[in-house]
């Protein structure tokens, strides 16, 4: 009863906090880049701070310094943009999909997210020419190469299409490894937005979560100009597992507090 009580009491300071990021995404389009990444990254993290979702990420690393390129990382949740976005501000590539979810979907439309029609040859091509014009002028861009979300237990197939922008704009690729996890270190599925789950169930097992931590893991950045496509995808991928794996043997934590996630150069707690 206790813990419903307080997933109800979560989910009215998030009705306020999603009014709230309505009334700033009004105007957000038209802001100075600057605010709008201040904006961007103080909302994602008051948003972690009421599911009292806790970012464990190194204070060394290279995650915090990343300003452009293109980041890719495995997919367990809709709650992954904003764990990202509370570290580093960025522009998101997701399926058309999401831009119909109630209220999140217009405040990521209006965030920037840029919107794949899947199944659309040519409207894959212009996405394409954009997401490389994007990273020709220095912006920080992320994809989910999985395509789909999983429980996080492996890292399943990357589409390689995906990575062609970054080929093409000679970026650099930033392999990213997300993993969810309880206060012991234990994996947890708490937040995996997979199989049947409807977005408001998911929202609420998150809410019914007391607390849960995500752990962030950058590994070694690739040179787009050097690998093909397959061997970009394919040594992106690896390195992906490799971190997870290495993280699932060790169930190594660092504690934030919730306060924490909304300073601009994150230290972890040593407790």
């Amino acid at each position: 009863m206790i813990r419903k009580l307080i997933a109800l009491l979560r989910a009215a300071r998030l009705a306020l906090h999603i009014a709230y990021g309505l009334t700033m995404a009004v105007a957000y389009p038209w802001l100075p880049a600057g605010i709008r990444r201040r904006i961007l990254q103080s909302w994602s993290a008051g948003l972690l701070d009421i599911f009292n979702v806790k970012v464990n990420i190194a204070a060394k690393d290279p995650l915090h310094c990343l300003r452009s390129g293109l980041i890719v990382t495995n997919h367990i949740s809709w709650l992954d943009v904003f764990v990202l976005n509370a570290i580093v501000p960025m522009r998101f590539v997701a399926k058309s999909e999401v831009r119909r979810w109630p209220a999140i979907g217009w405040l990521c439309a209006r965030a920037q997210t840029l919107f794949i029609e899947r199944g659309k040859a040519r409207a894959a091509a212009r996405m394409n020419v954009h997401l490389v014009e994007l990273l020709q002028r220095g912006e920080c861009l992320a994809i989910f190469p999985e395509g789909t979300t999983t429980d996080g237990a492996q890292v399943a197939h990357f589409h390689s299409s995906l990575l062609q922008p970054a080929i093409d704009a000679k970026a650099q690729v930033h392999p990213i490894a997300i993993r969810y996890h309880e206060g012991s270190g234990a994996r947890s599925t708490a937040a995996a937005y997979i199989d049947d789950l409807s977005f408001g169930a998911s929202m609420w097992n998150i809410l019914s979560t007391p607390e849960l931590h995500v752990r962030l893991i950058a590994s070694a950045s690739l040179d787009a100009c050097t690998l093909d496509r397959r061997n970009l995808t394919q040594a992106a991928r690896e390195q992906i597992g490799a971190a997870l794996a290495i993280a699932d043997s060790q169930n190594f934590h660092i504690n934030l507090t919730p306060a924490q996630h909304s300073e601009s150069n994150l230290l972890p707690s040593t407790r």
